[in-house]
């Protein structure tokens, strides 16, 4: 749908300003966008002899042409040929093309100057002394960032016969000829693709593969439907040859590897053509390594894009201590800051292992992101929340932190520890260090404002400076407890220890209780209900396990038991914990149910779900729509949705401007989803767009929308 969009913009556009007129004479033709030309490799050709000529194209500036395959949008170059009689034309001999990033999209094509070679079959019967004139009509699609042109040119040679072995053509002949050797061409290659669970698996080996480090590699498929041309490629090399991991395309998924899968393998060694069965991966073709990745993403490594990422990575980790994923955290802090309220020097050393939990966590998490990506994976701010499993070990983490302020058990000695959970009272700045850990992990579900272009830009720049922005991240939230705890006047003021510290510690305990809740029901959606059950029975067995070790706890305390039976509770609560993640493993490995977590009219509005081919499909027809990127791990987007997607004004105006509403969900991995988060510079959702009739890109919309943000928006380009 996009590459026709573009095919009948161009269209449109000759019609408005007339075709370049075709001309049939020898020589370069021209338009503002591209040059062409039919150029011979060799001075002349001899009677019964394959030539080769070749369209040489010079683009403009800013502007490109496609493969044949041209990726995402975009269409390949069209050679009619008029030929005299017994004359025959062969196949374009493609060079293999550069890839053309363009707002999300890939293409692939050419840029510059660059040479199309045609083999062309002489007849026997062709005269030496004469000449064969030669024409083709060229149609080129020819794009800029901002629109596509197509191009039509007629161009011409004249072709000398003459008998004998001809010289290249001056200027231009060695160039064609380092093209033909350079091309990607057949070789003894054994390849396989296996498609499993949305991703392809291309396998080679043998040939010029074997032995050798193909270095970065790159597959070129010849048709447009088989992978997501966006997404980073994955690669692994083997003693045999190589692998790689592809996204497949939405296409594919639903109809299957029912044929090969052919197309260009390009490698340090080489380029090649393949044809990969479908079948297993090919022994050999991995476990010497990863390849290196090829990142065509452009890099945002300006000082002032660098320095604006900065400070809106700090002012958004501020606005995040406001969000509500951080909640059940501000009510552990505040226990631990009550805690050491009348101790300065123990405040102090508090808030900086605060501090070093908070920013080590950040590159903790900064770093897997970078490699995940660097290997070709998918993911934003709060992809650790797409596994259930990281859900299911939060949530039993938050009870455990609950049972602990309830003082079900303890871990620490003394009073002094109370108020943030086990890891967080443990001696010494230990307990806040690990406080900070959980702070970051629990408010990957927010993305407060001034963070989606902070976290957007981030991932875009080289290592460091991605780490540096992370860094000012997390400084914006450890900020406002480590400014506290360094100030003895702000810690004066609050009451000094007592019973009432114990009662607000069992108030506390049920912020814990509602985030556990919370995470339970986001891995119900991310699984189902077999998955829900086992989690079920692991969340007893932890709570008696707990339980138990807090009998064993006091015994010790009071000692009038004996070692035996201390021992025979606290092996109780060990097995009981065992058997508590023991179930949580199975129960975020347990088979997923497949409506669960999807989007689409069960929500507050009726919906469909989202793909850029419906919103493509809405948008020709010439409807407004309005695109929910959300996930349910994700607060905000919660929270908006019940606050300004749920109300009968925002449903009447949809109705009233005839508005398509899309949701995305992010629940679980979504590599479409993702590219899309970054073609529009973000990280992590909650994403509101708005596209309105006639208007080329969306209208992004506020990360914290209320009513009247959303009925403005669709009234107001109504």
């Amino acid at each position: 749908m996009r590459r026709l969009t573009l095919l009948l913009t161009g269209l449109l556009l000759v019609l408005i300003a007339g075709p370049v007129a075709a001309r049939t004479v020898d020589g370069p033709q021209a338009t503002p966008r591209i040059e062409a030309e039919l150029v011979p490799m060799s001075a002349w050709a001899a009677p019964g002899s394959t030539a080769v000529v070749a369209v040489r194209q010079t683009i403009a500036p800013g502007w490109h042409t496609y493969w044949r395959n041209p990726g995402d949008s975009g269409g390949a170059p069209t050679l009619t040929w008029i030929l005299p009689p017994d004359v025959t034309a062969g196949a374009v001999v493609w060079p293999l093309p550069g890839r053309q990033p363009l707002l999300g999209l890939m293409n692939y094509g050419y840029s510059g100057e660059t040479f199309l070679p045609v083999p062309v079959q002489i007849p026997l019967t062709a005269r030496p002394g004469t000449s064969l004139p030669l024409t083709v009509e060229a149609l080129f699609l020819v794009c800029s960032a901002e629109m596509c042109v197509p191009d039509a040119l007629t161009l011409s040679l004249d072709l000398p016969i003459r008998e004998g072995a001809a010289p290249l053509t001056p200027r231009v002949g060695d160039r064609i000829r380092r093209i033909l050797d350079a091309a990607p061409r057949p070789a003894a290659i054994t390849a396989r693709a296996t498609l499993v669970d949305g991703v392809l698996t291309l396998s080679a080996t043998g040939g010029p593969l074997g032995g050798i480090d193909p270095g970065a590699s790159y597959f070129f498929p010849y048709r447009s439907d088989l992978i997501r041309h966006p997404a980073p490629q994955a690669g692994e090399r083997g003693p045999d040859g190589l692998s790689l991991r592809l996204q497949a395309a939405d296409d594919l998924i639903a109809s299957g590897l029912d044929g090969p899968v052919e197309g260009v393998l390009a490698t340090a060694a080489g380029a090649f053509e393949i044809r990969a069965e479908p079948g297993p991966p090919l022994a050999g073709a991995a476990g010497a390594g990863a390849l290196p990745p090829i990142d065509d993403r452009p890099a945002s490594t300006g000082p002032l894009v660098f320095l604006q990422a900065v400070v809106f990575a700090l002012v958004g980790g501020l606005i995040l201590n406001l969000m509500p994923c951080v909640f059940p955290i501000l009510a552990m802090k505040a226990a631990a800051l009550a805690a050491s309220a009348h101790d300065p020097c123990e405040a102090r050393r508090d808030g900086l292992a605060f501090l070093a939990g908070v920013l080590a966590t950040f590159l903790a998490l900064a770093g897997a992101m970078l490699v995940l990506r660097g290997l070709g994976e998918a993911v934003g701010w709060g992809f650790q929340l797409q596994s259930p499993a990281v859900i299911a070990g939060l949530a039993l983490l938050m009870l455990a932190v609950g049972l602990n302020l309830s003082g079900v058990f303890q871990v620490g000695a003394g009073l002094q520890g109370v108020g943030s959970g086990p890891l967080a009272r443990l001696p010494g700045g230990l307990g806040a260090f690990f406080t900070g850990v959980l702070a970051v992990v629990v408010a990957a579900p927010c993305t407060a404002p001034f963070m989606a272009f902070a976290l957007g830009a981030a991932l875009l720049m080289p290592w460091a400076m991605t780490l540096a922005v992370f860094l000012a991240l997390g400084l914006g939230l450890a900020l406002p407890y480590l400014a506290v705890s360094l100030s003895p006047g702000l810690l004066a003021r609050l009451p000094r220890p007592g019973p009432w510290m114990d009662r607000l510690k069992h108030l506390l305990a049920f912020p814990m209780y509602g985030a556990a809740l919370w995470l339970v029901w986001v891995f119900a959606r991310q699984t189902g209900g077999e998955a829900l059950g086992l989690m079920f029975a692991a969340g007893l067995l932890l709570v008696f396990g707990l339980w138990l070790a807090g009998l064993a706890q006091s015994a010790r305390m009071a000692a009038p038991t004996g070692p035996r039976r201390m021992s025979r509770t606290a092996l109780m609560a060990g097995l009981a914990l065992s058997l508590a993640l023991g179930l949580t493993v199975l129960a975020a490995t347990a088979p997923r149910d497949s409506g669960g977590g999807g989007a689409g009219s069960d929500g507050p509005l009726a919906s469909a779900p989202w793909s850029s081919a419906a919103v493509a499909e809405a948008r020709a027809a010439g409807k407004p729509v309005l695109v929910n990127l959300t996930a349910d791990w994700c607060v905000s987007c919660k929270i908006n949705e019940r606050v300004a997607l749920s109300s009968l004004r925002v449903a009447a105006a949809l109705a009233e401007t005839g508005t398509v509403y899309l949701v995305g969900d992010w629940t679980r991995r979504d590599d479409a989803i993702t590219a899309e988060l970054e073609r529009h510079g973000r990280s992590g959702v909650p994403l509101y767009l708005y596209y309105a009739p006639g208007q080329a890109e969306p209208r992004i919309l506020p990360q914290l929308l209320t009513e009247g943000v959303v009925v403005e928006a669709l009234k107001g380009d109504s």
